[in-house]
């Protein structure tokens, strides 16, 4: 099989690149920024993106946060603008903040909680993510189709762009 049959099996609707906007990443710790670079390997490793409607992948993903809104910049393998899509953050806000509420426990707790403690919060922690993750697909119905662990990994990338601590 050539390389060229190789691409040709690959599913359109993924995505091939995933980029922050510079102005909208906040200064971070260590934490979120290798948060942020393991959830885009992930996504990259493997993932499902369809826009509705569409069917021009690959596509290109730019993430920013503009006013208090999400807004997925979207392209296509050549750099041509697809489509963009501003979404409310407000149903995430809740969840983001208990969710960063957590995790600062969770970064406290892994230095020097009992194995039982820090446990118990990631547990917590990861049941917030999965809030998250399912608040997002909700808000992308109609618009762009993902699957749950592409949701997770999203909602990692909202929160590390959103993140102020």
């Amino acid at each position: 099989m050539s390389n060229g049959d190789a691409a040709a099996e690959l599913p359109k609707s993924r995505l091939i690149a995933i980029t922050l906007d510079e102005k909208s990443t906040a200064t971070t710790n260590s934490n979120i920024e290798h948060e942020r670079e393991v959830a885009i390997f992930d996504i990259l490793e493997g993932n499902s993106f369809a826009l509705e409607g569409r069917d021009e992948g690959p596509y290109k993903l730019n993430l920013a946060l503009i006013e208090d809104r999400l807004v997925f910049n979207v392209t296509n393998e050549a750099d041509a603008a697809v489509i963009t899509h501003m979404l409310s953050l407000t149903p995430l806000k809740r969840i983001m903040k208990d969710y960063f509420m957590i995790c600062e426990s969770y970064y406290e707790a892994i230095r020097s909680a009992p194995p039982s403690r820090i446990q118990a919060i990631d547990m917590g922690r990861r049941g917030l993510h999965d809030e998250g993750s399912r608040t997002l697909l909700e808000r992308l119905s109609g618009k762009i189709t993902v699957d749950l662990d592409t949701a997770r990994r999203l909602f990692t990338l909202i929160c590390a762009l959103h993140w102020k601590g």
